[in-house]
């Protein structure tokens, strides 16, 4: 039922907005009484952080498991724009909830989200910045050039349509390129 209600939770955080949307529009939803939500969650912000945190994990975990399994600089930062993109093509509505909604957290559970959001940016930026010293990326300010890279590769979750006239492939394909044409030292 948790799992449930999460993603009755998500649909309609995502087309309301989660202070639009009462505990009791999850719990019609879900078939339930509005009291039994509180079995699985103490309250609407837990439901809310619980989404949160489980797509910052799942984001964090992709990006650790592709930083790992694969070599050389230049070949990383092609694989993390292409989980970035994919990731944010196929779970839309989380990430659109995780950009939007931020302001429905209280102080500690913002703090939470923040950090792992930042553990994530310092991945990438390590990255830039050892292509930087390798000589391979052009030399700009490594938080700047991530913040570029994450922005630009995070919005496709909010006009991505998968029925669209392009595949996720050919996106992932235009923005490396895109990506690349501007970071990499011309020779």
């Amino acid at each position: 039922m948790k799992d449930k209600l999460k993603s009755i939770a998500i649909q309609l955080f995502y087309q309301k907005g989660y202070h639009a949307c009462s505990i009791s529009n999850i719990a019609d939803r879900a078939g339930i009484q509005k009291s039994s939500i509180y079995y699985h969650y103490i309250n609407k912000e837990e439901l809310l952080y619980d989404i949160l945190k489980e797509t910052m994990d799942d984001l964090n975990k992709s990006l650790h498991e592709i930083t790992t399994n694969i070599e050389g600089t230049e070949e990383q930062l092609k694989a993390i724009i292409r989980n970035h993109l994919n990731f944010h093509m196929e779970r839309q509505k989380e990430v659109i909830i995780s950009d939007s909604e931020l302001r429905g957290l209280t102080a500690d559970n913002l703090r939470s989200i923040l950090r792992m959001r930042d553990d994530y940016d310092k991945k990438i930026k390590e990255i830039i910045k050892k292509g930087i010293d390798e000589g391979i990326f052009i030399n700009r300010d490594p938080r700047v050039v991530t913040n570029a890279i994450v922005t630009m590769c995070t919005q496709t979750s909010t006009w991505f349509n998968p029925l669209g006239n392009l595949s996720k492939d050919e996106i992932i394909d235009i923005y490396t390129k895109m990506i690349f044409d501007g970071l990499k030292i011309k020779k």
